[in-house]
């Protein structure tokens, strides 16, 4: 009966017709018929102050809460230090700071200590602060004393052996604020995040201290500049753009907890550092000229968003004389961005150490603004609009939701998805009304995993990207977001984010990756290709740089099974029969990185052979693939 059953299936399956019985996948390329230019801006990088991006992150301050703020929990990484006998009382005075944007300060009193056992006060840093070997970090403090020719000792000590890695001793202090700085350097301490920085003093005597500081070597090298590691994983990403300062962080919970651009330039002792929207306070150490350095050292564009009157906890300001000031204040910010220096804020960028201005093509008026349920941004919009475009009519004015007013040069929108949905909508842009607006995906992810993306997210995500790519006449610019986690428990705010990293180490992600892939194997045009007998499961876009001779196919096959392809290459006076391969797979879906297994899912490269215009190739179950071919 069971073969007789089968015999009956096999007579069915006969039966049907041709199209029903499954086929191979083909892809037929029309190499010399180009669709559309790619978008030269296409692949980005979108940041904000979430899940501690920048302080305890990019931004590679070692000491936490290194000005002291208010409140009750202003104290929480700052504790008492004593040894031996001796005794210290470590506080707040509220009424007592080195400068009116730091008006409160830390007040150590020791009232008992010798050189042998000093007291003072320590800092345990975002999740310890990391030590190396044979490694120069860099600090300096604001302090005066009631005691004069006090010296205060500094040391970076480990938790577990109390054994000190560094030390140096500050002298000179006095009764009034002063900036001191000194130098730590490690020789053979061993590779530990599980150290403390201490301020110590060898008699009693009151310091009060502010601004303590303490930096890591840095990403060329700049002071107060940016983590090494982080910043090459950005540069490794091959992005044309920061969206900067990015997200809600423009926008405040409320207006006076916005962005104020002004109050994040110039010394550090005159930035009175703000409230986030997510539940902790910035340092504004990572200022409006730091983001303008961090596009610099990485040799890419800023795209700058300007507030533009809303703040989330739905407080606006309602076009009109109101939004007058708003509005000159981002006038000033894109003076201050593009200046020379006889201008008023290009002579103040170049007070602040950067004579010669930066490039700035785009600016976005806002955030998220279709979350204002006023329904002021039309107005507003249009507003910024007009003054912007008077006085700089070559740039291009982003609108960050659908508005009647005016003609917005490019609309800004956001997708977080599951992976059904990125998978299912990965057409998206395939008929867009080319009329409209230039669109900029200027947040988007497929949130699966956490902290970070695990391989169904990142097929998820290509499978996305190959639609932006195909569509880049009209999609300009994207960026994933959020782009950084710190994974420490509470370091983590939003789940799936791009890069993690802890305070010694970082990875990629299986999404950083495919980001990596797609922006580096780019080509200036779209090439005319169609997929066929692809099934839900089988994506593909095919770029063409005509100056290197070289084309791009990528494919992402996200079904458990092995997919062979039949490729065709038409138009082509020639191809090579030797071509790079790199494929981003895993065993199973559920395959991601870690801090303990960064390398679990990266990118393979390898050459291959090819049988010339017309070949097949086998791709991976749950792979990302991108070949290279000349032709």
């Amino acid at each position: 009966m069971c073969k007789r059953f089968f015999a009956l299936v096999l007579l069915a399956a006969l039966a049907l017709p041709l199209s029903l019985i499954a086929q191979t996948p083909s892809l037929a390329v029309q190499v010399d018929h180009t669709i559309a230019k790619v978008s030269p801006m296409l692949y980005g990088l979108m940041t904000e102050e979430i899940n501690f991006s920048y302080d305890g992150g990019l931004y590679a301050e070692l000491v936490r809460d290194r000005a002291i703020g208010e409140g009750r929990r202003a104290l929480t990484h700052w504790t008492m230090a004593a040894r031996g006998n001796s005794a210290v009382v470590v506080s707040v005075d509220a009424q007592i700071g080195p400068s009116a944007a730091l008006p409160r300060s830390l007040k150590v009193s020791v009232t008992s200590a010798t050189e042998t056992a000093p007291a003072g006060v320590q800092n345990d840093g975002f999740w310890g602060i990391p030590v190396r070997p044979q490694t120069t970090y860099s600090g300096s403090f604001y302090a005066k004393t009631d005691s004069a020719g006090v010296p205060v000792t500094v040391s970076l000590v480990n938790d577990e052996t109390g054994a000190t890695a560094a030390s140096a001793t500050v002298t000179g202090l006095t009764g009034e604020w002063k900036q001191y700085t000194f130098t730590l350097k490690t020789a053979q301490a061993p590779v530990t995040a599980n150290n403390h920085l201490i301020l110590t003093i060898p008699r009693p005597a009151t310091v009060w201290f502010d601004l303590v500081s303490l930096f890591p070597p840095t990403y060329h090298g700049r002071p107060y500049g940016d983590r090494i590691d982080l910043m090459e994983k950005l540069a490794a990403m091959h992005p044309a753009f920061l969206r900067l300062p990015g997200g809600n962080y423009l926008e405040g919970d409320h207006i006076a907890e916005r962005f104020e651009w002004k109050n994040t330039i110039g010394p550090l002792v005159d930035r009175p550092t703000h409230p986030s929207p997510w539940r902790y306070r910035s340092s504004d150490g990572m200022g409006l000229l730091e983001f303008l350095e961090w596009c610099e050292d990485l040799k890419i564009e800023p795209v700058l968003a300007v507030y533009a009157g809303y703040s989330m906890a739905q407080e606006h300001v309602d076009a009109g004389p109101a939004l007058e000031s708003y509005v000159q204040d981002a006038l000033d910010e894109i003076e201050f961005v593009t200046g020379d220096a006889g201008t008023k804020w290009g002579a103040e960028r170049a007070k602040n150490g950067h004579p010669a201005p930066f490039p700035l093509h785009y600016v976005e008026i806002g955030n998220e603004d279709w979350f204002d349920r006023s329904g002021s941004y039309d107005g507003r919009y249009a507003q910024y609009y007009r003054e912007i475009k008077q006085r700089y009519p070559d740039l291009q004015l982003i609108a960050t939701a659908p508005i009647k007013s005016v003609k917005p040069d490019v609309l800004d929108e956001h997708f977080y998805m599951t992976a059904e949905k990125s998978f299912s909508d990965a057409n998206h842009y395939d008929k867009t009304d080319r009329s409209g607006p230039k669109i900029f995906v200027g947040e988007w992810a497929t949130r699966e995993g956490e902290p970070t993306p695990n391989l169904q997210a990142a097929l998820a995500d290509a499978a996305w990207m190959t639609g932006m790519e195909r569509n880049s006449d009209i999609v300009i610019m994207a960026s994933y977001a959020p782009l950084f986690v710190n994974v420490n428990p509470g370091g983590m705010q939003w789940e799936t984010d791009l890069i993690g990293y802890d305070a010694l180490t970082s990875y990629g992600s299986p999404s950083y990756w495919a980001q990596v892939l797609f922006a580096n194997h780019l080509g200036a045009e779209v090439v005319a290709s169609t997929l066929a007998n692809a099934g839900p499961w089988v994506y593909a876009s095919v770029t063409r740089d005509e100056k290197r001779r070289k084309l791009f196919v990528k494919v992402v096959n996200a079904s458990s099974d092995a997919a062979t392809m039949t490729i065709a290459l038409d138009g082509a006076p020639g191809v090579g029969r030797e071509a790079t391969l790199i494929v981003l797979s895993g065993k199973s879906p559920n395959a991601t990185n870690s801090i303990a297994n960064p390398e679990a899912v990266i990118p393979v490269e390898r050459r291959i052979q090819i049988a010339g215009p017309k070949f097949e190739r086998s791709f991976a179950p749950y792979s990302i693939n991108v070949l290279e071919l000349s032709y």
